[in-house]
């Protein structure tokens, strides 16, 4: 029951994916690398998601109910560390040689892929970089991950703050215009926190690999997904972060401006610091669904 979409085919070829849909190369059993719960391809839809990196692919497998059959561009070095770990958790020893990367439950190493060259497409605005200045740094955007209640609903959420004024791309101003550029983008400034965004952004998306947090997908000017933001290193997240994931496979994603709310040790401290930021009309927010796995 095993789903490989166009844009699989396309990137692995026709020969191999006949292969997997024949169950030649398809395991049986899987850890869903978006739910982390067991899968089996014989009794349960199943998509197959080819992560590529620069000089790595790897086709993971998920729940169908969980994520689409896609391709899903990493960072390269993302991509060897999240195989590298789940070789480490069953006892293997050393990272995987670059592409392919070699086979480990819930993903493996496509037989045959070759070892090509592929770079992301561009990041498109908004960028992550402060107004031009000489002597300043360029802004970062931190990202918490905590869950937030709309109504009685418990909701995986992600908080994006920059460390300092977001300028629009070329204006060469020092105004912050992070929160303008996110509602060009269909996200939509706030006054409560309690109701969840209604409906999912189109083209964005939260890109989750082997339990962990990696990125934030945004469209792409030449077709698919391009990484907005990308962890340095993957996020661990809580049990119960990753099950509301499960439970709705969409996260909401607040963002403030620069100096908002800072570093919260306590979901508790984190919904208050929400909650002013929605009365002082600087929260933005955006329902994203869930990407890969």
């Amino acid at each position: 029951m095993l789903e490989v979409s166009d844009e699989v085919r396309t990137e692995i070829g026709d020969d191999e994916a006949d292969r997997l849909l024949a169950g030649a190369h398809a395991p049986d059993a899987y850890d869903c690398t978006s739910c982390r719960a067991p899968g089996d391809s014989l009794r349960e839809p199943t998509s197959t998601v080819l992560f590529v990196g620069d000089e790595t692919a790897v086709l993971a497998f998920a729940h169908a109910r969980c994520v689409p059959s896609q391709v899903v561009p990493v960072d390269e070095d993302q991509l060897l560390g999240a195989v590298r770990s789940i070789s480490q958790a069953q006892g293997g020893v050393g990272a995987p040689a670059p592409a392919p990367a070699h086979a480990a439950p819930g993903a493996h190493a496509v037989p045959g892929m070759p070892d090509y060259g592929w770079s992301a497409p561009p990041v498109r605005a908004p960028q992550p970089q402060a107004p031009a200045d000489p002597g300043t740094q360029p802004a970062v955007l931190g990202v918490t991950c905590g869950l937030v209640l709309c109504g009685d609903t418990p909701y995986a959420a992600l908080v994006v703050e920059p460390t300092g004024p977001i300028a629009r791309p070329g204006s060469g101003s020092a105004e912050d215009e992070f929160l303008s550029l996110l509602t060009d983008h269909g996200f939509q400034v706030v006054q409560s926190v309690d109701r969840a965004p209604v409906r999912p952004l189109t083209g964005w998306s939260v890109l989750m690999a082997m339990g962990q947090l990696h990125a934030i997908l945004q469209p792409s000017a030449t077709g698919g997904s391009a990484a907005w933001w990308q962890a340095h290193q993957p996020l661990q997240v809580t049990e119960a972060w990753r099950a509301a994931v499960a439970r709705r496979s969409e996260v909401i994603m607040y963002a403030v401006p620069a100096g908002t709310i800072g570093r919260q040790p306590r979901e508790d401290l984190l919904r208050m610091a929400l909650d002013r930021a929605a009365g002082h009309g600087v929260l933005a927010a955006g329902m994203l669904p869930l990407a890969g796995t």
